[in-house]
């Protein structure tokens, strides 16, 4: 525009400019960027001489430290070491594998799956139809209960729907995943499709906190031999042999190992799974529960019955 640049250099020496004590603060981007560092000469020199852990494992260490410090508990460090280990492990390194997973077939009559209901305990149990890779659906044990009052009701429509996941599943992802959906118990899928077990929110939960007291979980004055109504027994792996010898008219050596958890687990050469078997003398002892390492219960059968 004519005369443009003479108005502005003209505006410009009659208003002269403000002083710096004047001028406004200056704008976001010439502020000093630099982080003020509060910490004390004293501190910052304890970091310089024990600089911070490079990694998770010396992360972990740095716990087990602070636990031998007293500046945590053991309890705390047991549940900071189950965050940090999680965050590499998928649904395929927790979950209960598919030959070791009680589920119910659509088909069955209802005095069998009340059977297994009450022999296994769980709360929920997957569905198929067919084959048991063919998963229909997740069954409420207490909603069974409804088949008893009403025989004319379809177990088809008592079915959950079914939450699958991969193998390859993260275990963060999928803690966040139950708590989104309210979903507790996940189908477990491997690269073929086919499932490879499954897995629940307590499977993800005892990662970090440890086993978790359950249905299984009793004082111990409540005893350590319960009697199912299918025939079968529910036995503590910590019970006696001598006990055991006595319940079941049994000879097993009681001098090498004192309990039936321990000699179970030395005859297996390794530390049991849920799902595992083992034949002792005629009877059928099946892992149910274990915890630390060690079966906390066993589902004892006559071995003619197991066949």
């Amino acid at each position: 525009m004519p005369g443009g640049p003479c108005v502005i250099l003209a505006n410009r020496r009659n208003h002269p400019s403000p002083s710096v004590a004047d001028s406004p603060p200056s704008p976001g981007p010439q502020r000093s960027l630099r982080h003020v560092d509060k910490r004390g000469f004293l501190q910052k020199l304890a970091e310089f001489i024990h600089p911070g852990p490079d990694s998770k494992d010396e992360l972990i260490e740095t716990l087990a430290e602070a636990e031998d410090n007293d500046i945590i508990n053991a309890e705390s460090r047991v549940m900071l070491e189950g965050v940090i280990r999680i965050a590499d492990m998928t649904a395929g390194d927790v979950m209960v594998a598919a030959p070791r997973m009680d589920v119910l077939d659509i088909h069955a009559p209802y005095d069998e799956l009340l059977r297994i209901v009450i022999s296994t305990a769980h709360s929920r149990f997957p569905v198929y139809d067919g084959e048991r890779d063919n998963i229909i659906g997740i069954l409420l044990a207490k909603d069974l209960l409804k088949l008893q009052r009403a025989p004319e009701l379809n177990l088809r429509a008592l079915l959950r729907p079914a939450t699958f996941v991969p193998e390859t599943k993260g275990l963060n992802d999928l803690l966040r995943q139950f708590r989104g959906n309210r979903n507790h118990l996940a189908i477990v899928i491997d690269e073929f499709g086919r499932v490879a077990g499954l897995i629940t929110i307590e499977d993800v939960l005892e990662e970090i906190v440890g086993e978790i007291e359950d249905e299984f979980d009793v004082a111990e004055d409540e005893g350590d031999i319960f009697a199912l109504a299918d025939n079968t027994w529910r036995v503590s792996g910590d019970t006696p042999i001598e006990r055991i010898n006595e319940s079941f008219g049994l000879q097993l050596a009681d001098d090498a190992f004192d309990t039936i958890g321990g000699l179970i687990a030395h005859t297996l050469g390794h530390m049991p799974k849920r799902g595992e078997a083992h034949d002792l003398e005629g009877l059928n002892f099946v892992v149910l529960h274990t915890k630390g390492g060690a079966v906390k219960w066993f589902k004892v059968m006559p071995r003619a019955a197991e066949a």
